[in-house]
Parts: structure tokens; C-alpha cells; sequence
């Protein structure tokens, strides 16, 4: 609940000062778009928890939306994923590589990759550079997670019967 919170700070924050630095950059309508993917995004890894599969591919989904329209615009667009979409997709993909059976985790993994080299298509920026460092971040965060995760499992108690639940002998 806490992480969520602090997550969510970070969110406001990140899309807000995004915002404005295209305004003063860019200028005109230029921040609208980064700005709802980075939203919708956002808000879809703050609800992790309660659907990791769907958010975890709604993210994917929006974000290779937002890169893929990024490059037909080219110079018309900032450069997708934002900061904040590349942050917000980390954590859905990490989450879900933590949590989720080997089949759905693989997968998302695998689209999170496809996603992050979408966005090198554009050429190397500091974009595609936070992207990737965040993407291995998410890959490598939440393999180790799983992993602690199992032994954790492993090494607990067998569950003590109960009147409802006798043990099997």
C-alpha cells in the first residue's frame, strides 16, 4: 500500500514536469498525447494487484500504441515511452515476470522486450536509453523476486489441519 502510494507521488510528479518541459520545448499541443499514455499507464500499474495478467497487457498494449504513433508522427511527437510510461511499464512487466504462472510471464517479458525495441527504432536517445535500463531493471528485479519468492515458499511450514480440514494421514 505504501510502495503504491509513494508510486503514485512519483507518477504525478514525473507526468507533471514532463508536461511542462514540452511545453517549454515543443510547445503547443505536443504534451497531450505523452501525457495520457503516460496516465493511462500509470494508473494500470497502480491496479496491478488486483488483475496483474489484464493491466500488465493493457500496458504493453498502450505503450506500443503511443511508440508506434510516436514514430508515424516522427517530428510532430516527442519520443515514446515517456519517463513515466517507461517506469510505469517496468513495474507492470516486473510484477507480473514475480507473480504470474511461467506461461503469462514469459509472455510478458517477451512483449516488453518487442515494446523497448520498438522504441529504438526512433534511434538512441536518452529515451530509449531510460526505457532499456528500465526494462532490464523489471526483467532482472523480477526474476530474483520470484525466485527468493519459491524458496520462501519451500522452506515454510506445512499448513496445520484444522476441525474443518483434518489432516490426511
Amino acid at each position: 500500500m505504501l510502495f503504491n502510494i509513494g508510486l503514485g507521488v512519483v507518477f504525478t510528479l514525473g507526468i507533471v514536469f514532463t508536461m511542462f518541459m514540452l511545453m517549454d520545448s515543443w510547445g503547443g499541443a505536443s504534451w497531450v498525447f505523452g501525457s495520457a499514455v503516460s496516465i493511462i499507464v500509470g494508473g494500470l500499474a497502480l491496479m496491478r494487484e488486483r488483475q496483474k495478467m489484464l493491466t500488465a497487457v493493457g500496458g504493453l498494449a498502450v505503450t506500443a500504441v503511443g511508440v508506434a504513433v510516436s514514430l508515424i508522427a516522427g517530428d510532430d511527437l516527442p519520443q515514446e515511452p515517456a519517463p513515466i510510461t517507461a517506469l510505469a511499464l517496468s513495474v507492470l512487466v516486473g510484477s507480473s515476470i514475480r507473480a504470474l504462472p511461467r506461461g503469462p510471464a514469459a509472455g510478458i517479458a517477451a512483449g516488453g522486450v518487442v515494446v523497448t525495441g520498438g522504441a529504438w527504432f526512433d534511434g538512441w536517445s536518452g529515451v530509449t536509453s531510460l526505457t532499456t535500463m528500465g526494462m532490464i531493471a523489471a526483467l532482472v528485479m523480477g526474476s530474483v523476486l520470484r525466485g527468493l519468492d519459491r524458496n520462501r515458499h519451500a522452506n515454510a511450514s506445512a499448513p496445520q489441519g484444522s476441525w474443518t480440514n483434518p489432516p490426511r494421514s
